[in-house]
């Protein structure tokens, strides 16, 4: 075991070695990530803060497929940001042991997670860094079969007319949905001016992906708030950080192939889909009107007035 967890924070050229002939996963890792927690079993530690330092290696499993340099498609470093962040805000801990455990636990709910060392460390309670080590693989601890749903963002998404885009009221509206503390994703549809026309169906849907996200473009230039993303990933982090996103349709629905129907002109169909797969909170959509999706809250509003979310 401390061999293993020498060789988790060793250079990677060690770990090959050390590794060898033993079918090697690839690896991740979170180094020197420190954060101001309040944490400890002393009196002295109730009631304020200190610094504790987090590295940790995740071992997964290579994907099947070419990466294409596609963030989706990878065991992201966010998971394990995510994992520290949420175990830290569940509940004041003792003990490191307890809150290395529960980490190790949240990032091995992770499909690709195979093994993860965790090693965490008090700055502040003595002349050096106080700290555990830990390793577990899937396997060794039960995890539960939601766990990998634990803190899901729950964004609103919001759906924006051309009129609302060049609302002068623009800024307020985000004013407002920030002022509510839960994030949000705006979607757009095609713009006024006409898309280029293609006789082939495949190519068509691709140039009015593409021209949506043009007019997802003009949104993010109205307010430097609003941030133009077509990943996953990242619209995850984003709506966990109280970020302001405007949704780019292409990767996500050119991705998903087979599994949805939702054609770029069938904005409806398209935003409702959008929804369904971010769990949204609810679905606010100005000026049109979205048929009921199973699960899904829905809101139709129309642009006369200056508060209408």
């Amino acid at each position: 075991m401390s061999s293993d967890i020498r060789n988790a924070f060793a250079h990677p050229e060690a770990r090959a070695a050390a590794t060898a002939g033993v079918d090697p996963l690839d690896r991740i890792s979170l180094r020197d990530h420190i954060v101001e927690v309040e944490i400890g079993a002393f009196q002295s530690e109730r009631g304020k803060t200190q610094r504790v330092g987090f590295n940790i290696v995740v071992e997964v499993r290579p994907t099947a497929e070419p990466l294409d340099d596609d963030v989706d498609r990878i065991l992201s470093y966010d998971t394990i940001t995510q994992a520290i962040r949420h175990e830290l805000s569940v509940e004041r801990l003792n003990l490191l042991e307890t809150l290395a455990e529960r980490i190790a636990l949240n990032i091995l709910s992770e499909p690709q997670a195979e093994r993860v060392f965790v090693r965490i460390e008090k700055l502040d309670r003595g002349p050096g860094a106080l700290g555990v080590e830990i390793v577990r693989a899937k396997g060794q601890v039960p995890i539960s079969a939601n766990r990998s749903e634990i803190d899901p963002p729950h964004p609103l998404v919001v759906y924006l007319s051309n009129a609302a885009i060049q609302s002068q009221n623009l800024s307020v509206w985000l004013d407002e949905l920030q002022s509510r503390g839960f994030p949000v994703i705006f979607c757009v549809g095609l713009a006024d001016c006409p898309a280029p026309r293609s006789g082939a169906p495949a190519a068509q849907r691709r140039i009015d992906l593409l021209a949506i996200e043009q007019n997802a473009w003009v949104l993010a230039g109205r307010d430097r708030r609003c941030i133009v993303i077509g990943n996953r990933t990242e619209l995850d982090w984003a709506a966990r950080n109280g970020q302001i996103s405007v949704w780019a349709p292409s990767k996500m629905v050119l991705d998903a192939g087979d599994h949805t129907s939702a054609e770029p002109r069938d904005i409806t169909a398209l935003i409702g889909w959008f929804a369904q797969e971010m769990r949204a909170r609810s679905l606010i959509c100005v000026d049109i009107t979205v048929p009921e999706f199973q699960g899904l809250d829905i809101r139709s509003v129309q642009l006369d007035d200056r508060s209408i979310f």
